[in-house]
């Protein structure tokens, strides 16, 4: 959700003792970006086209019976996995997160040579508080009472890992980053392999957004009476990253006793930033070709895809907990799909067919929130519902009506984001 970012032509590795030795002006000039790395903004467009309503679409050329299975495994291929495994959907959430170990990357060198690196946290905290409030507001704000307040979710989780990922691209070498991404992943390892927690499953009846937080049951009651624990165990309801929830994680839950976005999952999720930095530094780098970077983003994402699905032999690939194998397997989807953007957009210059996907790119924030705010489908069936609908199903073919509506749904965001990208009013933090 943060803004668009530049990239620059210098490589960071060698660049930065000398902007540090440069008065202030003129390290300002010499961290101006010389280049835009267009495919960072439509990979993100791309992204998030899906989560405002792309899905949708799909799903609606489902009940049309057209395109056979290949329609149907399409739309599979939008649902989340329930538990274990990985579906494309599942990669959209970690995509972003990679996204924005990049944009760190491309932007940062310039806020340490014109605030330095005091400044650049200074700004890097503001905009993390920024982020999580707005996220906090996205979930409903405070119009329901305590504990109903969700303090949890996609946009806190960004805030979070972009708060502790910047940090550390300030004040690390890029050895320490790397070192950073591998305790990240093998501590969450080892914690949910060996770490015992009391044997308590926490099964109910409302798994899901239904229900009040006012219906969990105590700890104190859950726990009453259990004796035993239990390590290495990877059920819904039943690991450790569900039972830190339960004890520790404040307000609403989206599953009553423990959430998606929970604390020990955001360790791994923090990795999956930082392997987006490295990603960046490869970007940014004049040491390589542009089809040698695309071979290095298609061929390491590659190997990380298929490393995470060995591990997850052991440790299972899932989303919901984001076990380390998990964060392997999307890194290396997210790293596959900007290798891809990056030949297309960028080394190739095919732009054109991408502009709707830099329009929202440009905007991420601005489009997110406004799918939240402003209801598209409700707006969209006061254009092509009712009548309109069943018109389309009754006399051209059924389930056309329901196709229409979701593709108004989701071009109505769209023509939003292109009214402010020609204007130049970038929604940033």
């Amino acid at each position: 959700m943060l803004p668009p970012e530049q990239t620059s032509t210098t490589d960071t590795s060698t660049s930065q003792p000398v902007l540090d030795s440069l008065p202030r002006p003129e390290r300002i000039a010499a961290a101006t970006p010389a280049a835009r790395i267009l495919s960072v903004d439509a990979l993100r467009g791309f992204d998030m086209f899906w989560i405002i309503g792309g899905e949708q679409v799909a799903h609606a050329l489902e009940p049309l019976g057209v395109g056979g299975s290949f329609v149907s495994t399409v739309v599979e291929q939008l649902k989340h996995a329930e538990w274990a495994g990985f579906r494309f959907y599942d990669g959209i959430f970690p995509l972003f997160l990679f996204l924005i170990g990049v944009s760190i990357v491309l932007s940062m060198e310039r806020t340490i040579a014109s605030a330095g690196r005091k400044g650049a946290i200074q700004r890097i905290v503001k905009r993390s508080l920024l982020l999580f409030g707005i996220g906090i507001f996205y979930y409903g704000g405070v119009s329901r009472p305590w504990p109903d307040v969700a303090l949890s979710g996609v946009l806190p989780r960004i805030a979070l890992c972009y708060l502790v990922a910047a940090s550390l691209y300030v004040w690390l070498p890029r050895k320490g980053i790397v070192i950073a991404a591998a305790a990240c992943l093998l501590g969450y390892w080892a914690m949910l392999s060996f770490v015992p927690f009391p044997d308590v499953r926490l099964e109910h009846g409302t798994i899901g957004k239904k229900g009040s937080q006012t219906e969990a049951k105590a700890p104190s009651v859950l726990l009453a009476g259990v004796t035993e624990t239990v390590s290495g165990t990877f059920e819904e309801g039943h690991n450790l990253a569900h039972y830190v929830d339960f004890r520790w994680l404040p307000g609403r839950k989206r599953n009553l006793y423990y959430t998606n976005e929970g604390l020990l999952s955001t360790i791994s999720a923090l990795a999956t930033t930082l392997f987006g930095i490295m990603a960046g530094w490869l970007l940014k780098s004049t040491r390589w070709t542009g089809r040698q970077k695309v071979a290095w983003l298609l061929g390491v994402g590659a190997a990380s895809f298929l490393l995470g699905q060995l591990w997850g032999v052991q440790l299972p690939v899932i989303k919901r907990i984001w076990t380390p194998s998990f964060c392997l397997v999307a890194s290396g989807f997210s790293a596959m799909l900007m290798g891809a953007f990056y030949l297309v957009v960028d080394v190739w210059s095919w732009r054109e067919w991408c502009q709707p996907f830099l329009w929202i790119g440009s905007n991420a924030l601005a489009a997110y929130l406004a799918a939240n705010l402003l209801d598209f489908d409700s707006i969209a069936a006061r254009f092509v519902g009712g009548d309109v609908k069943a018109f389309l199903d009754a006399n051209v073919v059924k389930g056309l009506g329901g196709l229409v509506v979701a593709l108004v749904a989701v071009i109505l965001p769209v023509l939003l984001v292109r009214f402010l990208y020609q204007r130049k009013v970038f929604i940033r933090l």
